[in-house]
């Protein structure tokens, strides 16, 4: 009896361990490329998923250093999702290549670009040429930093998770219904927030923002590089200091990666204020999902503005 008893106890060990293990090996394993795309994969996936990002929030995405256990990441994953539009391309091709995974190569099961459904803004026209510095052919990729398309990417996400896992497709809909539901609320509180600034003209140090200034009414007027990429040089600061006082310029922003010996010489010069925003979650403590990032970044614009008009 005593050994009958154990034996069901150790069959009933044994099949509780398969029964997790099993839970386990049915998660979606998702890598992304930023933490923003990071966030939202974990929205519409929840706990049928786990996702790792490449970069961090307070990289530079352009510019990531490839190292070796991106691969080891890579050559695991059921889904690769990437920000595209040439955001990644000095970096990530060797990686997806070197990892041996075809589901994950351009046109595989297994490889979302999220800007395929995205509004994308600032598309060159023209001949694009190298002195034009790193111009983005395909348009500016830091679209994610309007709220509208932070909704088609979860969108999208939630269609490919369907796919890959066509038994938790309804679980993942109710996931993208709720984080479409807080998105909206969120979008009425910024605006709201931003409303008495409509139209206010502000500087900054790369073209990070558009689609943020554009989906809050805000006027991007100049740049502290004088090319994409490029470093600013003296005869453009001294440029830039002539055009900031010239529009009243108040606000220069800068991403969390950048120098601030320009900005800050900038600021002392017309009286303008720098203003260190992170354009990725992740780039502050405080900015830990997608909708904390623009909760973060809304409310710092608006102390910021409401310090320099007095409205």
């Amino acid at each position: 009896m005593v050994r009958i008893m154990k034996t069901t106890t150790i069959v009933a060990v044994v099949a509780l361990a398969m029964a997790i293990a099993t839970t386990a090996t049915a998660q979606v394993k998702v890598v992304t490329t930023t933490q923003d795309l990071a966030s939202l994969v974990a929205e519409v996936g929840g706990d049928k998923v786990k996702v790792e990002s490449l970069a961090r929030g307070y990289q530079d995405p352009h510019f990531v250093e490839a190292k070796p256990s991106f691969v080891l990441r890579l050559h695991s994953a059921d889904l690769l999702v990437v920000v595209g539009r040439e955001l990644e391309l000095a970096w990530l091709p060797p990686l997806i290549t070197q990892s041996r995974n075809p589901k994950l190569q351009p046109g595989g099961a297994g490889h979302l670009d999220a800007s395929q459904t995205a509004r994308i803004l600032d598309v060159p026209t023209g001949q694009i040429t190298r002195a034009m510095g790193d111009v983005h052919p395909s348009g500016n990729p830091h679209y994610w930093l309007d709220p509208g398309n932070g909704r088609r990417i979860a969108k999208a996400i939630e269609g490919k998770l369907a796919q890959l896992r066509p038994a938790d497709s309804a679980y993942f809909a109710q996931r993208y219904a709720d984080f479409d539901r807080r998105l909206t609320e969120g979008e009425r509180r910024w605006k709201a927030a931003l409303a008495p600034f409509q139209g206010t003209r502000i500087v900054t140090y790369h073209r990070s923002w558009t689609n943020f200034t554009d989906a809050f009414g805000l006027a991007v007027v100049g740049y502290v590089e004088p090319k994409p990429g490029i470093p600013p040089s003296p005869a453009h600061t001294l440029t830039m200091i002539q055009e900031i006082k010239r529009q009243g310029i108040q606000v220069i922003l800068v991403e969390p990666y950048f120098d601030l010996k320009t900005p800050n010489a900038i600021a002392r010069d017309t009286g303008a204020k720098v203003l260190v925003m992170p354009p990725s979650v992740g780039g502050v403590k405080d900015a830990s999902d997608y909708i904390r990032l623009f909760d973060y970044n809304t409310n710092l614009l608006v102390t910021t503005l409401k310090s320099l008009t007095g409205r």
